[in-house]
């Protein structure tokens, strides 16, 4: 047999056993979500972890850029906490900037070795490192074998207006250039999928449009499926800008949001059905100021910052303990009092009404038939 031959039977054997694994994946991470439409789980499926609070950015929507991080977990206390916890089946990476952690690749590695049933990493990016690093590190991670890796690039507006938003000139051209990086690196990683990430503000409302011709231009083939919204939301543990007006709610937000969801084209893939019906929800949610559906916060998902300090979620502020006062064991904390009481809370509608995709994906998956109606 040729090498020629060789190769190409080695490259199709990886890609079935790839194959394989998605399969395997996602089956895992859907009977999770099945079981939580009927009892309450013991161990949470997902984990949004800041692994940093640095960032180059100056957002006018957050604070974090403002913060001076310290006691950030280092790579060896993380995979101490991924070993001890191996039962996560998606995990995102915030920040900060994660890309700005040298070590972000190792990161997603403790968590591959210790969580088997591991199928999905998410992340967003400001775009602001160098081109040839986040490809680097991309690279790096994609070849770590996770079924599913996706990239969230940060984009608020159109060329004046994102740069303005985030203080940064020239940052609407490094998102464009990262998306189009995606683009090419997904030829060779069937793994990775991107979207653009638009936080809709007072800063911004009325401008998805123009945003959106913008980017075409520089990408002729994007269409709104490539666009995932959000709407800005306060938080004192997290964006640090609580008490802030951010202006996203009313008809007239509403009104945007459902103009953008008719441009959606139906798709079968999991991840864009469900951002499908999460827009659905955002437009009540800005209608009408009032939660879609209870969170399932601390029960399905939950919120670590950079230092080890576990939250129900981004929004909440109720802190149930530190991993590194129990030596790295989550259970030791969530089988605690302080978050047996926030989850009844919770449950019972408790907190402060939101619908931030960090949450509002498992409080969907955990109630179908709520979603769908």
């Amino acid at each position: 047999m040729s090498r020629k031959r060789r190769a190409d039977v080695a490259h199709q054997s990886l890609y079935t056993c790839t194959q394989k694994i998605n399969r395997m994946g996602i089956l895992n991470l859907g009977i999770s979500a099945l079981v939580s439409n009927c009892k309450q789980l013991r161990r949470p499926y997902k984990l949004n972890f800041a692994v940093t609070y640095r960032c180059q950015s100056r957002c006018t929507t957050c604070s974090i850029w403002q913060m001076k991080p310290e006691n950030e977990l280092t790579l060896g206390e993380i995979e101490s906490f991924a070993k001890k916890n191996g039962f996560f089946k998606w995990i995102e990476l915030t920040g900060g900037e994660p890309f700005l952690r040298d070590d972000l690749a190792d990161i997603v590695r403790a968590f591959r070795d210790s969580s088997k049933d591991l199928y999905m990493v998410t992340m967003p990016t400001n775009s602001l490192c160098s081109i040839e690093r986040i490809e680097r590190m991309l690279r790096a991670i994609l070849e770590l074998g996770v079924p599913r890796i996706v990239i969230t690039v940060s984009l608020d507006g159109y060329k004046e207006l994102h740069d303005r938003l985030r203080g940064i000139p020239n940052n609407f051209e490094k998102a464009i250039a990262v998306f189009k990086l995606l683009k090419e690196v997904r030829k060779e990683h069937g793994n990775l999928d991107f979207v653009f990430g638009y936080t809709m503000s007072k800063h911004n409302k009325g401008a998805f449009e123009r945003t959106f011709q913008e980017a075409k231009s520089a990408i002729p083939d994007i269409t709104y499926n490539d666009f995932h919204i959000n709407l800005a939301q306060s938080s004192e543990n997290y964006y640090r800008n609580k008490g802030s007006d951010m202006g996203a709610y009313g008809e007239e937000v509403a009104s945007e949001l459902e103009s953008i969801l008719a441009h959606k084209r139906f798709s079968t893939n999991a991840v864009s059905f469900l951002d499908t019906l999460f827009l659905k929800k955002l437009v009540y949610f800005a209608r009408t100021g009032r939660s879609p559906m209870h969170n399932r916060s601390l029960e399905l998902s939950l919120f670590m910052d950079s230092g080890g300090n576990i939250y129900p979620s981004i929004v909440s502020n109720i802190k149930v303990g530190n991993i590194k006062d129990t030596d790295f064991d989550l259970m030791k904390i969530l089988d605690g009092d302080l978050a047996s009481r926030a989850r009844a809370s919770i449950r019972s509608g408790g907190e402060a009404p939101n619908w931030t995709s960090c949450e509002a994906y498992q409080a969907m998956l955990g109630n179908l038939l709520g979603s769908l109606l």
